[in-house]
């Protein structure tokens, strides 16, 4: 395993920021630096407090488009920096698309591949890799299909139960699927493998499946879908008689929830929870108020971080902060969202940080990061630190932006390490540091993409 000390990382970064300013002269220059240079201005300022927020914006970037928010908090945050040294170590590398992952023992991880179909076992006290789990499903791997996301039941211990989500072939095009199984005591196969339920309509298209799956307090799931992306299809995210471009909750049984908020419109699908959404590839609770929150992708900027509420619209494809890749408006350029009747997203990123699996950092290891939302970015690619306080986002930090990796997932491990998972097959894992750190270079080239990467 590669160990990188993050503090040498960054003296060196703010060594080339000086010595380029100085060849600059004082001429503004934050408008033209790419992506992968953001970084110099969002950590720059050591002595700079996690809690204390600058006037300048974490976002470097110009915006692409003329939106203005509904309130000062709703975009473009203010820098913070973590002020504790950390180490960033790479567990393992040379894996396909790495799409979802869970906790199962103890420095243990399931990690789904996405274009393969795999379940590997990732030990990160050692970086070593399983052979792939036998009896996972069939699945669609075109364009953003495959095997997505995957979680461990509540009574894993007793059960062994693993739920996962997919891309399925239908008769007329294809869905995202949950499924469960048993993981067998020797943990080679998933056993009695069966799917619980499918989010159709079928759409003939490889785009917007969402995909992510979490737990509730009652043990019932929630599952996020997209809308799959082509107009007119998106315009079904607006429906309640689809599952598409919603939030879902179901039993294990792949039932509706009895308490969900249309169980008694008979114009509705029970299993709906939320709608109005594009394509959700974060979810997680907040540790100290038990809110469900996503982040899901806008268009071309206008992605969106959201708490969700039972029954409520949130707007797309009616209303947006971002625009038609084309550069066009969408619907005319409306993006407040309240003013139509819709849930204002609680945050907005403009230009676009492609956001994917995202996790509440529920843990004391790093003490300032505590209740923290961390969020993988595709394009650009960094992982974002969002600094919440009253469901106000007030600070936003950009880390690992010298990886050149897509940040596929994000989870806190129970000891508190922060551990990322990305589309090039890297496994990172981010930890106060600690003694007898090895520098490395383990910058990878970037992949550029076109749109906003929800190009899953």
């Amino acid at each position: 395993m590669t160990k990188v000390s993050w503090s040498r990382l960054m003296s060196f970064t703010m060594l080339i920021s000086v010595l380029t300013l100085a060849a600059c002269g004082n001429g503004d220059t934050s408008d033209e630096e790419s992506t992968d240079d953001s970084d110099v201005e969002t950590e720059e300022s050591a002595d700079e407090g996690a809690d204390e927020s600058s006037d300048t914006s974490a976002e470097s970037e110009p915006k692409v488009t003329e939106f203005e928010p509904a309130f000062p908090e709703q975009t473009r945050a203010p820098e913070v920096e973590t002020e504790a040294e950390l180490d960033v170590e790479v567990v393992a590398e040379g894996l396909d698309v790495s799409w979802g992952m869970e906790e199962f023992d103890t420095n243990r991880l399931l990690v789904t591949q996405r274009d393969s179909a795999e379940l590997l076992i990732i030990n990160l006290e050692d970086g070593s890799v399983s052979d792939p789990i036998e009896g996972t499903p069939e699945v669609n791997n075109e364009g953003q299909g495959g095997l997505l996301d995957v979680t461990i039941a509540p009574d894993f211990d007793e059960s062994r139960l693993v739920f996962m989500t997919f891309a399925q072939d239908l008769e007329d095009g294809t869905v995202t699927a949950v499924g469960k199984g048993v993981l067998s005591e020797d943990e080679a196969s998933l056993e009695d493998f069966e799917v619980i339920f499918q989010a159709e309509p079928a759409y003939d298209g490889d785009l917007h499946y969402g995909g992510r799956i979490i737990f509730d307090d009652e043990d019932n799931l929630f599952l996020t879908t997209g809308e799959r992306s082509d107009d007119p299809i998106r315009e079904r995210a607006q429906d309640l008689d689809a599952y598409l471009g919603k939030v879902i909750h179901i039993t294990q049984d792949g039932e509706a929830v009895d308490t969900n908020p249309f169980i008694e419109d008979e114009d509705a699908l029970d299993g709906i929870y939320s709608y109005g959404h594009r394509n959700i590839q974060g979810v997680d609770f907040h540790p100290e108020t038990g809110d469900l929150w996503i982040v899901e992708f806008g268009p071309q900027a206008g992605d969106e971080l959201n708490i969700i509420e039972p029954g409520n619209n949130y707007g797309w494809p009616i209303v947006s902060y971002g625009i038609e890749y084309s550069g066009e408006l969408i619907n005319d350029g409306i993006s407040e969202h309240d003013a139509q009747g819709f849930v204002e997203p609680v945050y907005y990123w403009d230009p676009t940080s492609a956001p994917s699996g995202m996790s509440f950092y529920d843990n004391d290891a790093i003490p300032e990061w505590e209740n923290n939302l961390f969020i993988g970015g595709l394009a650009p690619s960094y992982i974002v630190r969002v600094v919440i306080e009253d469901d106000l986002v007030v600070g936003e930090e950009r880390l690992l932006t010298e990886e050149g990796e897509r940040f596929r997932d994000i989870l806190v491990t129970e000891d508190g390490a922060l551990i990322a998972i990305t589309d090039g097959g890297m496994i990172y894992k981010v930890t106060a540091a600690g003694e007898g750190e090895t520098v490395e270079d383990t910058e990878e080239d970037d992949v550029e993409t076109d749109e906003d990467d929800d190009a899953e």
